[in-house]
């Protein structure tokens, strides 16, 4: 896995903020390795230092048993797209399809080799999802803190166990601004004409017919809503990577 963003990250041990990180940056210090090797850090006392480092080998620890739950309340939540590049390859997109009333009729879930998707009165049921669920160490979402997250919670009753990066908030940041669509345009992400349709459109069209065509395109909408989730994943972590590489350079 190499060098990674969470290895250079500070921000998970207690009352440690984004100064104070970039003020062990600011000594040299720029990873986990460095920061229990350098014997005294300014502005850290002797007995915090001792606290820290143990904090840190915790931290060690649970990266080499793959544990990314150890993060889930010690980093700040928007902090969390710092696990990206070490749990990529076991990071799963998300994203959910709801009829006129709010209910869930698909969670589409993908990762970077293959998508499954669960349709209400077919395979959308609680244990499916926790089971597909507990093959990820991290998990991706456009307004999930706020939509996906809190539907799922709610409406089966499961219990979110893996970090969550929830992209809206940091495209904000960044200055894309708007829903998924919007973004897509900004980064210029292309997705076929006809899956710009309402998916709400699509499932009561499904339900009052029966024609397995809407579904088919509302599965085709909801898979290009994750991969596009990918894509716009890889943007904001380049961007974020390079400015706080920049950041420990220049401090």
């Amino acid at each position: 896995m190499g060098n990674c963003m969470i290895k250079n990250s500070f921000i998970f041990l207690e009352k440690v903020s984004t100064t104070k990180e970039k003020n062990v940056w600011g000594q040299g210090i720029t990873d986990w390795q460095d920061f229990i090797k350098t014997k005294k850090i300014k502005r850290i006392s002797p007995q915090k230092k001792q606290y820290y480092n143990r904090k840190i080998q915790e931290a060690q620890h649970a990266l080499s048993e793959d544990d990314s739950s150890y993060f889930i309340n010690k980093l700040p939540k928007k902090e969390m797209w710092r696990l990206y590049d070490y749990f990529k390859d076991e990071c799963c997109f998300l994203d959910i399809e709801v009829d006129s009333y709010g209910k869930m009729v698909l969670i589409g879930i993908s990762n970077y080799f293959s998508s499954n998707f669960f349709v209400k009165g077919v395979n959308l049921d609680k244990k499916n999802i926790e089971k597909e669920l507990s093959k990820y160490k991290l998990m991706v979402t456009f307004n999930g803190h706020s939509f996906d997250i809190p539907k799922i919670q709610k409406q089966m009753g499961i219990k979110m166990q893996i970090p969550h990066i929830d992209l809206k908030p940091h495209c904000v940041t960044l200055g894309f601004s708007g829903g998924l669509k919007e973004v897509e345009k900004i980064l210029n992400l292309k997705r076929p004409s006809h899956l710009y349709g309402n998916p709400v459109d699509l499932w009561k069209a499904f339900h009052a017919s029966g024609d397995k065509e809407y579904l088919d395109l509302l599965i085709e909408y909801n898979k290009e809503d994750c991969e596009n989730l990918k894509s716009i994943m890889d943007h904001v972590y380049k961007i974020y990577k390079i400015a706080i590489s920049s950041l420990r350079q220049n401090v």
